[in-house]
């Protein structure tokens, strides 16, 4: 994704059960001439198996979407895609939501009222690495967001997404394939995470990625 952002080209999904709602949003990303969206879905299995396929490097996925919805969607994406960061785009505004949010992996939530103003600075965030919430979140939430975060201490985004994958119950084979890197490259990383955190097995190893909520128990 670094490097979509360094040549400015941009690939995206948007999944959501409207015609009308997947069209206005690709009327205000197309604003961008270099961003491009490259599947639409109208449900959330869909929004996985287009993201599958496409590899965007950001998925605007609504929350409530038939057969799956966007969180369920979000998790899903997030463990077959780790480079694919996950936008939330909803109507609804409640702290129960926006810890979904969180515990999904997705980094972003935007409430559909706000898309105009919101919506690009969004996607850019996500682009670089960065999370976006909707201004209208409580700022006491935002303070807990960055102290979930701050517990994950001295990981690098491999890392993390290695013990995210594995302790989700991923071969080494399996996430080496979805991250595009050798076996032994997992399993380096894997015996580096555990000296720096002083854990001596796999699950203890788990126990950490449930307790910092890298994965849902």
């Amino acid at each position: 994704m670094g490097s979509a952002m360094l040549n400015g080209s941009l690939r995206i999904l948007i999944a959501d059960d409207h015609e009308a709602v997947r069209e206005g949003l690709k009327k205000i990303i197309e604003e961008r001439p270099s961003w491009k969206v490259v599947a639409v879905a109208r449900d959330g299995r869909e929004a996985i198996d287009k993201a599958v396929e496409t590899a965007p490097d950001v998925a605007i996925v609504d929350y409530s979407m038939p057969v799956m919805n966007g969180i369920e969607a979000a998790q899903e994406i997030r463990a077959q895609l780790p480079q694919t960061e996950v936008l939330i785009f909803t109507i609804h505004n409640t702290e129960d939501l926006l810890v979904q949010v969180l515990r999904s992996g997705a980094r972003g939530y935007v409430l559909k009222t706000d898309a105009k103003r919101d919506l690009l600075a969004a996607v850019e965030a996500l682009a670089s690495r960065k999370p976006f919430f909707t201004p209208q979140i409580p700022e006491p939430l935002l303070d807990s967001y960055a102290a979930r975060s701050r517990r994950v201490p001295g990981l690098t985004t491999r890392e993390r997404d290695i013990v995210r994958l594995l302790a989700a119950g991923h071969t080494s084979t399996v996430v080496a394939d979805m991250l595009h890197i050798s076996k032994r490259t997992v399993e380096t990383h894997r015996a580096a995470v555990m000296q720096k955190l002083n854990l001596s097995s796999f699950a203890s190893l788990v126990r950490y990625a449930v307790r910092n909520q890298l994965v849902q128990p």
